[in-house]
Formats: C-alpha cells, sequence, structure tokens
C-alpha cells in the first residue's frame, strides 16, 4: 500500500525542490531584469567611467535631486541643490550634505533611483557617496560627493531625469566601527 503513492510523492518532493530553488534564483533573476530594462531606477554598473565624450551642446537636461533618509535613520540629508541643467556629455559635480544630530557614531548607505526608469541607463556616476558606506560621528556633518554625466546618447524624450537616495542606518550591520578622524567628519 506504501508503494501506491509512491510516484505522487515522488512530484510533490521534487515540486517542493524547484520552488526552494526558484526562490533562491529570484534576486539575482530580479537584478538581471532590473539592468537590462532600467526597472527600479538602478543603473547599469556601480561605477562609470568617463570616455571621452562629446558634449552636445545643443540640448539640456534638467537633473533633480531627491534626498530622503529613511524613518530609522535620524540623520538630516539634503542635496546641496535640487536641480540643475546640464548639456549630456559633460560631468558635473555636486554634493549631499549629512548631519548626525545624535551623540553617537552612524553609519549609513544610500540607495539610489533613477526615475524615469529608461533614462538610468544614460545616468553615469564617476564617484558617489553611495558607493560606500558612511561613517559619521554624533554632533557632525559632511558633505558627500556625487560626480556624473548624462550620456549623449540619451533619448531626446528625456528633458528631466530625478535622481532620489533613501539612506539607510546600517550600524547594527557595518563590519568595521573604527574610523579615523577624517570619516567622521571632525
Amino acid at each position: 500500500m506504501a508503494f501506491k503513492h509512491k510516484p505522487l510523492t515522488t512530484k510533490l518532493v521534487f515540486i517542493a525542490l524547484a520552488m526552494f530553488g526558484f526562490g533562491f534564483a529570484l534576486v539575482p533573476l530580479y537584478d538581471v531584469f532590473c539592468d537590462l530594462t532600467g526597472l527600479n531606477g538602478k543603473t547599469a554598473s556601480t561605477a562609470a567611467s568617463a570616455d571621452a565624450a562629446i558634449v552636445d551642446t545643443s540640448r539640456e537636461v534638467v537633473i533633480e535631486f531627491i534626498a530622503r533618509p529613511n524613518k530609522q535613520m535620524p540623520w538630516v540629508f539634503e542635496p546641496e541643490v535640487t536641480r540643475m541643467t546640464v548639456h549630456p556629455g559633460e560631468i558635473h559635480i555636486t554634493n549631499y550634505l549629512a548631519q548626525n544630530p545624535t551623540s553617537r557614531l552612524i553609519v549609513g548607505q544610500a540607495v539610489p533611483s533613477v526615475s524615469p526608469g529608461q533614462a538610468a541607463l544614460y545616468f553615469h556616476k564617476i564617484e558617489c557617496f553611495c558607493f560606500t558606506q558612511q561613517r559619521l560621528a554624533g554632533g557632525k556633518d559632511m558633505l558627500m560627493p556625487l560626480q556624473f554625466y548624462v550620456d549623449p546618447a540619451l533619448p531626446r524624450q528625456f528633458s528631466t531625469i530625478t535622481l532620489s537616495y533613501t539612506l539607510y542606518d546600517v550600524t547594527s550591520a557595518s563590519t568595521d566601527l573604527t574610523a579615523t578622524s577624517s570619516q567622521l567628519g571632525e
């Protein structure tokens, strides 16, 4: 009688294993999908290098900068400028300001999002505070640089790109809490 259910049991075990494997594969598949489509504002790479791009002075693109700390992040976090008009191909530098009003060291990590999502493929960050975790001592502030350019191949339908950062408190997940005074904003 036990052998009567063996084919059904085998199928159910296989389905359970397949679902488990699919669950593990979802994150890398989602990342690949986002990289290919620009969905969720992910840019194609974490660091772009400035190619010898030709500046397109016949066009202007408005870049909007937004910053918001996560609910659990006590820092004051804002862009130095909220809008900038650029020519595609030009390299620009701007800063974000972070201020830690608490009395303790906090480690922050900024997560970028570019919209519209398709424009993310043409927005290249050369240097960005989002590439690394930021350590800031209590009562201190610091400027965090962003160096970027817009690819001249940006389709003409895009005249405005919004770059938004959400800042998270990753102090408990940070492996190295020993920081030099320059990293602490002192």
